[in-house]
């Protein structure tokens, strides 16, 4: 029996990687949401195991997705991998970089789910969010981050009132943290640092735990990092 998964952001760095290792599993159809769907186009137009749908976070969610909503049936996992990245000081920030924020890193994912809740309910699905080590609370902030860290610390607290409130359905809904990772995120955050490990081998454990080692755990915030605290 073929599984259905969803990506929510896949265009580069572990969305990307998220995609090459999910597709050479075997039983299962990816479906990828990407503002980029031209680029993912010319590397996997001839592969029949995924679906690349155009999709804009800050735009009208449920009006792009109702053609795959008819048809994709139940959905086994959705990991939301968007992000988007506002940086500066917080005396400079303007209040749209804080909404701009806003809309992709939690009212986007926030309303996604909301749109493809039955099809979730129906495959007893494993969300998993992805959030920062920025969130986490008691972990080392940065400056100049105010708007990102704060918007994934919403999607962090969403999590685990989610998970309480559709316990009994058999969804399950959990936010891993991350540590740094080598990706263009990164380089645009913090422009001289070198992150120990690479997207692929993030977007590996991220596979596994949504496939199989996070089957235990419902509404829990983990934070996925080589440093401490």
């Amino acid at each position: 029996m073929h599984k259905t998964v969803i990506i929510c952001g896949g265009s580069t760095g572990i969305g990307r990687s998220l995609i090459d290792n999910l597709l050479a599993r075997e039983h299962l159809q990816l479906v990828v949401l990407s503002s980029h769907v031209s680029e993912l186009t010319n590397v996997y137009a001839s592969n029949e195991k995924i679906q690349l749908v155009s999709f804009d976070l800050t735009q009208d969610v449920s009006a792009q997705l109702t053609e795959l909503k008819a048809h994709v049936g139940p959905i086994h996992a959705l990991i939301n991998n968007a992000g988007r990245l506002e940086k500066g000081s917080f005396r400079e920030l303007s209040l749209e970089s804080f909404e701009r924020s806003m809309h992709v890193n939690f009212f986007g994912p926030v309303a996604l789910i909301q749109t493809l809740l039955p099809n979730l309910e129906a495959g007893n699905a494993h969300v998993v969010n992805i959030s920062t080590m920025g969130a986490f609370q008691g972990s080392v902030k940065f400056p100049e981050l105010t708007a990102y860290a704060s918007s994934k610390a919403a999607i962090t607290n969403f999590t685990e009132v989610f998970a309480e409130e559709f316990k009994a359905t058999g969804m399950r809904m959990n936010c891993l943290c991350l540590g740094a990772v080598n990706t263009p995120m990164l380089r645009a955050a913090f422009p001289d640092y070198e992150a120990k490990v690479s997207a692929v081998e993030m977007a590996d454990f991220i596979a596994e735990f949504t496939l199989s080692s996070g089957r235990m755990m419902n509404g829990k915030i983990i934070p996925v990092s080589t440093s401490t605290p």
